[in-house]
């Protein structure tokens, strides 16, 4: 039996909170569990009758009829590169558990390599992410094309937390590049043998690259000093990291996050993105572990003071921008960790990893407001009915992409691999 059909979606916005958030102080409160678990944010109503979230979502809380809540995403990989991997790919890490201390290849595709994989025509940019690469001890390989290879890498966009603005490197013309000299090249380059050109690896990508140069709308795009003072506003700025936080480890926390200043407005130049055509944009709200989500000591004031208030803030704000210009049907937000945090308070006031059950939020792209799909159990330690995988969501948005989620890709050697390992949850569309 095929999939339901539905109108596929035209983009797709995927926060990565990158650390791991609490889903007991998000989007999953345990009002009635014990102290030790529950903890000392409370429970609010939201637009939704009968829907709870923490008190520290106010915006957010208003928008619940806009979004749907995954409470049931589970997979058992505990440690950040692993679980990043998993999150990011819809596939686990081959072999142990682990944190990589060496540079790893990345094996299968993030999701915004293997939508520009099979939709890669029409568009200057099929996928981009911003504003940094994320890293633990190394880069972690799972925000870029993996098997699929290079081509279908994203565009990287940097972000300038002093100028409060974007840029892109592979963008910027080499000093004394003109116009009529960048002309010239591409004149020289087209006049070269054939055949020789032919036998490249980057024969493809000139084309590409010729055209993001001269593109006027990506300049325009990543150009976020044009929107109005009052929208940058809505979206909001971060206060400049702290040399040192209240965390462990000779002093680690969210306060000491690079460029946290911008967090708001990463949010905002992905909607300036999927305005200018973009189908597929990564946005990582934290670029070093250590300095993000991670919440191990004081993880009540880690969220309420340095999370979770620019969080409620941006992302409130897309949702309400996307609706506004008429973009929310047409673009599947995806706001998500790696994993959630243990239900036990450990003795340092924070909370442990915990893979086991924790809450993914959707909005737009043709979702049921509302909706909650799945449930934890009563302390919010494992899926109580309708069990999430990480494959189930990387299916959910390939399906909405239109793209079979059992379709093949191929490795380097030629060998076939399923798009996805899950199947979609069509039931919240």
């Amino acid at each position: 039996m095929g999939l339901p059909a539905a109108k596929p979606i035209k983009s797709c916005i995927l926060i990565f909170y990158y650390g791991g958030p609490s889903h007991f102080e998000t989007y999953d409160p345990k009002p009635d569990a014990p102290a030790d678990v529950r903890g000392e944010f409370r429970a609010v109503s939201t637009s939704v009758p009968g829907l709870q979230v923490s008190e520290h979502l106010p915006r957010m809380g208003k928008l619940m009829h806009k979004v749907a809540l995954v409470r049931s995403v589970t997979h058992q990989a505990r440690l950040h590169d692993s679980a990043s991997i998993h999150a990011l790919t819809g596939r686990p890490l081959e072999g142990p558990d682990r944190e990589l201390f060496a540079p790893l290849p990345q094996v299968y595709p993030s999701y915004g390599s293997a939508v520009a994989h099979f939709r890669r025509q029409g568009t200057e940019v099929p996928y981009s992410s911003l504003p940094y690469v994320f890293r633990n001890v190394q880069d972690v390989p799972c925000q870029g094309g993996g098997m699929l290879g290079a081509a279908v890498d994203p565009l990287r966009i940097e972000v300038d937390a002093v100028e409060r603005k974007y840029q892109v490197e592979l963008l910027k013309r080499a000093a004394g590049m003109s116009e009529e000299r960048f002309t010239q090249r591409q004149r020289l380059l087209s006049a070269l043998d054939q055949p020789v050109a032919a036998a490249s690896a980057l024969k493809d990508l000139y084309p590409r690259a010729q055209r993001l140069l001269s593109s006027a709308s990506i300049h325009e795009a990543l150009d976020i000093t044009r929107e109005p003072a009052d929208v940058r506003e809505r979206y909001g700025f971060g206060p400049d990291p702290q040399d040192k936080g209240e965390g462990g480890g000779g002093g680690n926390g969210a306060e000491m996050a690079y460029a946290r200043q911008m967090r708001g407005q990463n949010l905002l130049l992905a909607r300036r993105l999927v305005e200018a055509g973009a189908p597929f944009v990564n946005v990582y709200d934290c670029k070093q572990q250590g300095q993000n989500w991670d919440a191990h000591f004081k993880c009540f004031n880690q969220h309420k003071t340095h999370l979770l208030p620019l969080a409620d803030q941006s992302l409130s704000a897309l949702i309400e921008d996307l609706d506004a210009r008429g973009l929310l049907e047409t673009t599947l937000v995806v706001a998500m960790g790696e994993f959630g945090r243990t239900p036990k308070i450990n003795g340092d006031g924070g909370r442990d990893h915990w893979p086991d059950c924790y809450t993914v939020l959707l909005a737009g792209g043709g979702v049921q407001g509302g909706a909650v799909y799945g449930a934890s159990d009563r302390m919010g330690a494992f899926p109580a009915r309708d069990p999430v995988t990480p494959g189930d969501l990387a299916a959910t948005i390939f399906w909405r992409f239109g793209i079979n989620p059992a379709a093949e890709i191929h490795d380097h050697l030629g060998r076939p691999h399923r798009l996805a390992a899950g199947e979609p949850l069509t039931r919240l569309f």
